[in-house]
């Protein structure tokens, strides 16, 4: 009988302090938690709770004052500057609110700057992000700046910028934050389907109850700490992907 397969990322008693004396804050307040590769994970909690400053330690955007983070084994929080943005580059993928895409450059082309910033030949680079786009429902709108796309169309190719890379994580900072109710929802049933199909672990920071209600697993922060961990047995079923 084969062991279990250990969790892809692992935080084990994490703190995080900003300031020093009687001015420090501590965002953190050990924290444990594992997640599984292939899970959906959808992180709540209110203003001030500690969700983004989670989200920002595993995304290696910022370190732990104290306790261990691993990621396939590797303690990140002994990880200098550059093995960190290595780890980032290669293994994660980032999906945020406001889409951050270049406003004069066409969507493959801003789905090809990951890729770009690889070194990676043109005719690769441009083979990649077709599909990309293809993945998220943009096939035929290549050409299109993001002026010319919809609010949910920006936020796709803002998908497909992140999977591009093909990483093993995604993390969405609350994805639909900018989107009606209609296109939120369409975004939440791509990424469930690209969980599901794909086998990509997201990581989702949402404060709205419908859309965790698409992961299978719901971690609520409270103060700093994990207030609650639970398995979502009713996640809401996706279409097959695009």
């Amino acid at each position: 009988m084969s062991a279990p397969e250990a969790p892809l990322i692992v935080l084990r008693g994490i703190t995080k302090t900003y300031g020093q004396g009687p001015a420090a804050f501590q965002a953190l307040q050990g924290v444990d938690l594992e997640i599984a590769a292939g899970e959906f994970v959808a992180v709540m909690g209110p203003s001030g709770s500690g969700k983004s400053t989670a989200m920002n330690l595993l995304g290696c955007l910022d370190t732990p004052s104290e306790g261990e983070y691993l990621f396939r084994g590797i303690h990140v929080e002994r990880l200098d500057r550059n093995q960190r943005a290595l780890l980032r580059r290669t293994c994660l993928g980032f999906v945020f609110q406001g889409f951050n895409l270049l406003a004069r450059t066409s969507a493959q082309e801003n789905v090809e700057l990951p890729l770009l910033y690889r070194g990676e030949p043109a005719e690769q680079r441009h083979a990649s992000a077709r599909a990309a786009l293809a993945k998220v429902g943009l096939d035929g709108w290549e050409d299109h700046t993001p002026a010319e796309l919809s609010g949910g169309q920006q936020q796709r190719v803002a998908i497909a910028r992140a999977i591009v890379t093909s990483p093993l994580v995604l993390l969405a900072d609350e994805p639909t934050g900018n989107l009606d109710s209609k296109r939120s929802h369409e975004i939440m049933e791509l990424l469930a389907a690209l969980n599901r199909e794909q086998g990509i672990t997201v990581i989702m920071v949402t404060h709205e109850p419908d859309m965790a209600a698409y992961a299978r697993r719901i971690v609520h922060f409270v103060d700093g700490q994990v207030a609650q961990d639970k398995l979502n047995g009713h996640a809401k079923e996706s279409a097959p992907c695009c």
